[in-house]
């Protein structure tokens, strides 16, 4: 093998911005094959006998402590091997760290942690740094060397971080085998001049070693590749065509002009009052949102639900209740043979959903694709929640705020009757009084509700607890969350009392993700702010997630330059989003390939009563022109969760970290509800600033009250901490997240005027 075409093997130390190194490696090294492991894949002796066939080796970064066996793996005996089994390798953060403290070098802890921060990088311009001119790079380290004077490695380039933390070694050699490594992160989306040009001079320093002694990698065997695995990009198994034998389903449609026609008007002219049967909202209850979804779910609408553990999918299709076992597939490939099958055309283009399915899908059930294991289920008392809630939408009503249509829309064969009902009645219907403002509606409960607030010294003392692992290097970032309980007491009605409670919080709380999912066994109420992942249909279909890390509610003297200095001026806040966009390029990274682009970061976005600070991030996969993408977002939706604003990251480590500070199952809470088009198209948003509920007696029933119907509800609420963050002001932030959905139910029991 010539260099021509060099193989890369990228060792992943379970991180989660590994798949941005290998893109960052392919634009760097001209046509490199990247092989990606983890670093507990392969013993030694297994490495080191397929290491010969690679041209270089990229030590990625990665959670916890180089001196910690299970943390650093296979990746601390290469710095040792022999001199005929020498490789180039290039370290990248934990890599720098391994390779030092092997040569003699101290590891300490940084006394102030950087985390998403941004350094300048000073270098002499020589070697690595060739060709490089003023170059300001990303941090994730909580931990540093301090070298040996005259070792066995030679410091390239510091940051000084002052009266913080003084000189820290930001890159290194060794001075006389073939190692490189930066402690600085060369892949993030911020790191400038000290990125593609430090991989590309690393490629230039690893070919003159190959020509000074003589050397060329050895050919490639198919034991190597047994061990290794395909190089990235792999096209994904769910991106398959659909089969030529599958029948596109024609939509059938037809279209209004009613101008300044309120959805919640349409939603009870099609069943939202009736609290027995299910009922589906995706509503744009405030800009910029723009399509309001309406599910007509009728007697032949199929519904599915997954418990995490189960062998089966539940489905129910009016009285009928019957069971689909998984067989060899798990929940996410089922769904995608169940779409498949259902496949729609032709249904109008102004629309971006035709039918298909939607609901909610639980945090948990994200953890799957991270094999992060649940050992049991927490704050559950042995029930068994659906960790998916999905109901099959054949007939619908899409509401364009933007251009004042409604359009009515059927997957059934020769539906013409039901589109000329609708069509009719949304044409000559009024308001009914059903449909006053909520706040003419009469108390829904018999009493004030009863709150059950997290205990405000526990959660203090985790956040404590959080920010040590932070600064033992575990995460950069952990997103703390808490369930609030709220018991009600229902008072008699003839109308839906969730309902109810959902127009209650659309007009405390206006948001463009708002919904209202009632699918028995739950029901969830929700005003988010954030999507989550937007895809549209095939042809040349195109991914999209928002990530929302900073947020300022509007008030008096809140304009948009004092909006823009608290969150774009906010060290903390800006770090807090910058790490989930890098976490966010590696999942999509991961599914789609090279075509990932960050088209906005950090712009504060101005909503209907916040001002938030939000980044767009944006992937394709490579021939996507072809139409063979029908499942590519559904495959960026399993890989991307859960939702990385909702975790920290590295997202595996977080995650395992979360179980130990966290007392409940999140549930439905940090999950994402939305929908998958039966043209392919999709859009699941955060369940943030939501509250969800379960038909089963509450748990904090008063023993004497067996003749009344209480309910409980749940709210999630928490925040991302960093090593910047306050207790007291972490605390502040959760209980002031809680407000929106706590003052709902305050007003819904008559307390509040919103």
């Amino acid at each position: 093998m010539s260099l021509s075409c060099p193989r890369v093997l990228l060792i992943d130390s379970y991180d989660s911005f590994t798949h941005n190194l290998a893109a960052l490696c392919r634009k760097a090294i001209p046509d490199a094959h990247i092989y990606i492991i983890r670093n507990d894949q392969l013993s030694i002796q297994e490495l080191s006998s397929i290491l010969p066939q690679f041209a270089a080796v990229i030590v990625g970064p990665g959670p916890g402590s180089p001196d910690v066996p299970a943390d650093i793996g296979v990746v601390s005996r290469l710095w040792t091997l022999h001199e005929h089994e020498l490789i180039p390798v290039f370290g990248v953060c934990l890599g720098l760290q391994s390779l030092s403290i092997e040569f003699g070098a101290r590891l300490k802890r940084l006394n102030v942690v950087k985390h998403g921060q941004i350094s300048q990088i000073h270098h002499d311009g020589t070697g690595l740094f060739k060709g490089i001119g003023e170059t300001y790079a990303v941090r994730y380290h909580s931990l540093h060397v301090v070298l040996q004077d005259d070792g066995n490695l030679e410091p390239l380039a510091w940051a000084d971080d002052g009266f913080e933390n003084g000189q820290v070694v930001m890159a290194v050699k060794h001075r006389t085998r073939p190692f490189w490594a930066v402690q600085y992160h060369p892949e993030s989306v911020r790191t400038s001049e000290g990125g593609l040009q430090v991989l590309q001079n690393f490629w230039r320093l690893a070919k003159s070693w190959y020509a000074y002694h003589g050397r060329v990698p050895q050919p490639w065997s198919n034991e190597a590749l047994a061990m290794v695995g395909p190089s990235w990009p792999q096209p994904s198994s769910s991106t398959l065509s659909p089969s030529q034998d599958d029948v596109a389903i024609k939509v059938t449609a037809s279209v209004l002009h009613i101008p300044g026609v309120p959805v919640v008007h349409i939603c009870d002219l099609l069943g939202a009052q009736d609290e027995s049967s299910p009922f589906v909202l995706l509503e744009s209850a405030a800009q910029p949102g723009r399509f309001s979804i309406i599910g007509c779910v009728d007697s032949d609408s199929t519904k599915l639900t997954y418990t995490l553990g189960d062998k089966y999918i539940r489905l129910s299709r009016g009285p009928e209740r019957w069971l689909e076992q998984l067989g060899s597939m798990d929940v996410w490939s089922w769904l995608t043979s169940f779409m498949r099958s259902r496949r729609a055309t032709d249904g109008p283009s102004g629309t971006p959903f035709w039918g298909g399915l939607i609901g909610y899908i639980g945090y948990e059930l994200g953890l799957e694709s991270l094999q992060v294991p649940l050992p049991f289920r927490k704050g559950t008392s042995q029930r068994r929640h659906p960790d998916l809630n999905l109901v099959f939408v054949e007939r619908s009503v899409v509401v364009d705020r933007h251009f004042d249509r409604v359009y009515i829309q059927s997957l059934k064969a020769n539906d013409g009757s039901w589109l000329c009902e609708v069509a009719n009645r949304l044409t000559i219907a009024t308001p009914s009084p059903s449909n006053v403002s909520p706040h003419d509606l009469p108390p829904l409960f018999s009493r004030p509700p009863t709150i059950h607030l997290p205990d405000e010294s526990l959660y203090k003392s985790r956040i404590l607890a959080a920010k040590d692992y932070l600064a033992s290097g575990d995460s950069y970032e952990l997103c703390l969350t808490a369930h609030t309980n709220v018991t009600v007491q229902l008072r008699p009605r003839l109308t839906s009392s969730s309902w109810d409670l959902y127009k209650l919080l659309r007009k405390n709380n206006p948001a463009p993700h708002s919904g209202y999912i009632r699918l028995q066994p739950s029901t969830l109420l929700s005003s988010s702010p954030e999507r989550f992942l937007s895809y549209s249909r095939p042809p040349y279909s195109r991914c999209q997630l928002r990530p929302i890390k900073g947020t300022v509610r509007k008030a008096p003297g809140i304009t948009r330059t004092v909006a823009e200095e608290l969150l774009a001026g906010s060290k903390k806040e800006v770090a807090e989003n910058l790490m989930i966009v890098d976490l966010i390029r590696h999942d999509l990274h991961g599914v789609v390939g090279e075509d990932v682009s960050v088209k906005q970061f950090c712009r504060v976005e101005e909503y209907e009563t916040v001002w938030q600070l939000v980044s767009v991030i944006e992937g394709a996969a490579s021939g996507s022109e072809s139409g063979d993408e029908y499942e590519l977002g559904w495959e960026v939706l399993r890989k991307s969760l859960p939702p990385g604003s909702m975790t920290g990251a590295p997202k595996k480590r977080s995650v395992e970290i979360l179980q130990t500070l966290e007392d409940n199952d999140r549930s439905i809470y940090s999950g994402v509800f939305g929908y998958w088009d039966a043209g392919g198209g999709g859009d699941w948003s955060v369940v943030i600033r939501s509250c969800f509920k379960y038909d089963e007696p509450s748990h904090n029933e008063p023993t004497d009250s067996s003749d009344l119907e209480f309910e409980e509800w749940t709210i999630g609420a928490g925040g991302a901490i960093t090593a910047l963050s306050d207790p007291d002001a972490e605390w502040d932030e959760m209980t002031a997240k809680l407000q929106s959905v706590l003052r709902t139910f305050e007003a819904a029991a008559g307390k509040s005027d919103l």
